[in-house]
Parts: structure tokens; C-alpha cells; sequence
């Protein structure tokens, strides 16, 4: 997943960053409002965890925009704030969740993945593709009992790629998926990480359309 980190306390930021990249998801941190819309503006996320207390102005703020312009992307609020009526204003401005500090990186992250699952219209933890069986929320593949173990990269084009399923998926929209925006991208990343799947998977598994991208019909 790509993930929009609007966190100003920098321990945190690290700290959640630093898990999160580590589970193989992209993660841009901004640490106020206005790096956080700007960043909205020129990417698309599949989640965004949103700190409220920010130093130049609520987190709700921000939520209730991006609601009104119709936005759908999945909001974790992730706050200090544990009020019950700080729970209803944060859920009533259009969150989908809300865990309060200090939280747990594992269940953050598990939140995070349901919330996009369910936003790209499948919200099943487990599927089946051909022989594959398919573990979405542990990320984790096996044909028969045997478990194929991917890379956190291979994941990644994996699981855009099926969440998409039946649609194209250009190189941009898996790189956007897969490297945030101070990430170094190799010009071919994509093409490998394609190979490698093909190499684990199954050679026709994956299909190119040129020109266009790629797709798992």
C-alpha cells in the first residue's frame, strides 16, 4: 500500500514509518497540514493515518475537506485525544477508524490494510486464484500446502495488481504503489518485480497489455 503519515511528533513518525516500510507498504510522513495536502494533491494513497494535534491546525480539518471534495481514501485517525466525544467528532468528520496513542504498530497496520481492502471493494481475507490460495491478511501465498514466500516488493505489485483485477495497471500506478516520493526508482523496478512473480507464480499469471501495463484477468 501507499501510505500518507500526517504525524509531527518526530519519534513517533520514525517509529510508525519504519514498521510500516518494513511490512513492504510506501510511506510519505508530513508533518503538518499543508505538506499533507500537497501531498493529496499530486499522489493517490491508499490510506492516510492522521494525527489531530498538528502545529498548524486540526487533523479534522483536513478530513472534513477531503470529504467534501468527495474523497474516499481510507482515514485512520491515530491520536492522544481519547475522549468519547473526541471518538464521535473524528468518526462524524468522516474517519473510518480511530485508535488512540500509544497504539499498537501491528494492529495500526492490520487496521490499515482492512480499511483499503474494504475501499477497493473486496473485503475477503482470503481468496483463491487458479491453484493459489491466498492469505491477504497474513501476505502470504500457497499452492497446495506448500507456502510461497515473496519479497515485500513482490507483495506489494501482487496484491495492486489483484486488488485491480480484470483492470490494467500502468507502470506509474505500481510505482506510485510501491516507492514513496523520496524513494530512488530504478527505471525497470516494475519490470523485475513482474519477472520475479512470473518466475514464482506462473508465467501467464500476469498478463502485459504494451503500451498500457499490466493485469491479472
Amino acid at each position: 500500500m501507499r501510505i500518507l503519515l500526517i504525524e509531527d511528533d518526530a519519534d513517533i513518525a520514525n517509529a510508525v514509518q519504519g514498521f510500516l516500510q518494513g511490512q513492504g507498504h510506501a510511506v510519505d510522513h508530513m508533518a503538518d497540514l499543508d505538506a499533507a495536502r500537497s501531498a493529496l494533491s499530486v499522489a493517490d494513497f491508499d490510506a492516510v493515518l492522521l494525527d489531530l494535534s498538528l502545529p498548524d491546525g486540526s487533523g479534522l480539518d483536513l478530513l472534513r475537506d477531503l470529504r467534501r471534495q468527495g474523497s474516499q481514501v481510507p482515514v485512520l485517525i491515530a491520536t492522544a485525544r481519547d475522549q468519547i466525544s473526541d471518538r464521535i467528532a473524528g468518526l462524524d468528520a468522516g474517519a473510518d477508524d480511530y485508535v488512540v496513542k500509544p497504539y499498537d504498530l501491528g494492529e495500526v497496520e492490520a487496521r490499515l490494510r482492512a480499511h483499503a481492502r474494504r475501499a477497493a471493494g473486496d473485503p475477503s481475507t482470503e481468496t483463491m486464484l487458479g491453484e493459489l490460495r491466498i492469505d491477504r491478511a497474513g501476505a502470504r501465498l500457497f499452492r497446495a500446502d506448500a507456502e510461497i514466500r515473496l519479497t515485500s516488493r513482490e507483495w506489494a505489485v501482487f496484491d495492486a495488481l489483484l486488488s485491480s483485477r480484470g483492470r490494467v495497471l500502468s507502470k506509474l500506478a505500481l510505482e506510485e504503489r510501491l516507492f514513496a516520493f523520496e524513494d530512488q526508482i530504478e527505471g525497470n523496478a516494475v519490470e523485475v518485480y513482474v519477472s520475479r512473480l512470473r518466475s514464482k507464480l506462473g508465467a501467464d499469471l500476469i498478463e502485459t497489455r504494451r503500451g498500457l501495463g499490466y493485469l491479472i484477468p
